[in-house]
């Protein structure tokens, strides 16, 4: 099993020797300052955090313990950091609690009491990591699906709404976008999931063939059928049937399909006989069903079959936050799958999963990680690996500093603007006294 990761924050060299054979049972990674503790926290995620507070003040005089606190902490909200301090240094524990740490002790250190403590914060950031896990499967019950994205999530509310209906369903969305994973879970979510989930593309398989897929057909229908043969259709009796790609169908298997959703009997190829099938019908496409039904490609009525709900999923570019989720994910399955021991991305990597557009969707992004796993030869993913680029347009501003200062610089832009120069109703309109507005348009250079 893989050692659980303990970040050692101090900037005493000896200390951190003798911290780190204290703690040989765990993969220690130490920092001596707060730029190298945000770098680790962010790089490798440790779940427990031991953390000098007396490190040195920085040049402007901020107390880097207690900077370097907050910033972990609303980095990795989850982590638990003990805050070591001087003897008697009681108020600065204190204030180190009140701002969310975990627990504190003071020098000088004994090695079975300190340890008992880590060991502890080890053991409840275990059972609160797994109590997250149980309270998102509760939100959402759809197997196989990966997201943060509020807009997806508001999907998976819809999906868990019509799953227990007996509504038909169309999903629409780029190819490899998840279409199947939803139509999987209208199945699993519905009444019918003790029975049958069949699915067929109606791309992939050639005209001349996809009618004997979807109906089946009699011993001696043509040349080569020995011997009867029950399609698609009649296989997920009881259960669920999922058309891919339906937008594809040719349009005389359109007209023999609305027949059957309209009446629930079918006959195979070459037969006579009307069999009654009760299986619900899901439905997905990538293709525009307005365009296909204004060029006469597609049956307007059998639009109107398949859709009383229409379920629109986003593709990965427009989920928030889902393509670097989405990406861990993959990677796990990729180096359980393979056998390599991957522990990440490298920052770099991470900003190109960001950036890059994704067109092919999850299964693009499916293949590259694949792919990196088995040619990279370290344990971090970088760009390279992933046949990603990032250019320094790529990278985000992160500094809260730079962030503010553009974003006050950009309403009073448009204060000035929306009020014509009139101070009065700039400084009401941002909220703010006129003297107030006066400094901070003498403090980003903006003239009435």
């Amino acid at each position: 099993m893989t050692a659980e990761k303990l970040l050692i924050v101090e900037d005493d060299p000896g200390l951190q020797k003798q911290l780190k054979w204290c703690f040989e049972n765990y993969e220690v990674l130490v920092a001596e300052d707060r730029a190298g503790a945000m770098a680790q926290v962010r790089r490798h995620e440790p779940m427990v955090v031991l953390q000098d507070l007396g490190l040195p003040p920085d040049p402007d005089g901020i107390d880097e313990g207690m900077a370097t606190l907050s910033e972990i902490l609303a980095a990795a909200p989850h982590t638990k950091v003990i805050v070591v301090t001087g003897n008697g240094d009681e108020s600065s524990a204190v204030r180190a609690v009140g701002l969310g740490a975990y627990d504190f002790y003071q020098k000088p250190v004994e090695t079975d009491t300190l340890n008992l403590i880590v060991s502890r914060a080890f053991h409840i950031a275990g059972l609160e990591r797994q109590n997250r896990r149980l309270m998102q499967r509760q939100e959402t019950v759809l197997d196989g699906l990966v997201t943060g994205s509020q807009r997806m999530l508001k999907v998976c509310r819809l999906v868990e709404k019509v799953a227990p209906t007996q509504a038909s369903v169309l999903l629409l969305g780029e190819t490899g976008s998840g279409k199947e994973v939803l139509a999987r879970a209208v199945h699993n979510l519905s009444d019918r999931a003790d029975a049958r989930f069949v699915a067929i593309n109606c791309a992939a398989i050639p005209e001349n063939l996809l009618e004997t897929e979807l109906f089946g057909y009699e011993k001696g229908a043509y040349t080569g059928a020995h011997k009867q043969t029950k399609g698609k259709i009649e296989l997920a009796d009881g259960g669920t049937l999922f058309l891919d790609e339906i937008g594809d169908m040719p349009m005389p298997l359109q007209s023999k399909l609305l027949r059957f959703l309209q009446e629930r009997v079918m006959e195979r190829v070459g037969g006579r006989q009307e069999i009654s099938v009760d299986v619900r019908v899901v439905c997905a496409t990538h293709r525009n069903i307005d365009e296909l039904i204004s060029s006469g490609d597609f049956r307007e009525d059998l639009y109107y079959r398949i859709s009383e709900v229409v379920v629109d999923i986003p593709p990965v570019r427009e989920r928030d936050g889902d393509a670097v989720l989405l990406a861990r994910a993959l990677l796990a399955n990729a180096a359980e799958r393979h056998g390599r021991n991957m522990r990440g991305f490298t920052d770099e990597a991470l900003e190109a999963i960001r950036s890059h557009a994704w067109p092919g969707n999850v299964r693009e992004m499916e293949n590259k990680i694949n792919r990196a796993v088995i040619v990279a030869d370290g344990q971090l993913l970088d760009a390279d690996d992933l046949g990603l680029r990032v250019t320094s347009s790529d990278l985000p501003t992160l500094n809260l500093r730079q962030v503010r200062d553009e974003a006050e610089h950009k309403a009073l832009d448009a204060a000035m603007t929306y009020s014509d120069g009139n101070i009065s109703r700039a400084a009401e309109l941002l909220g703010v006294s006129r003297p107030t507005l006066y400094d901070l348009m003498k403090k980003h250079g903006i003239k009435a």
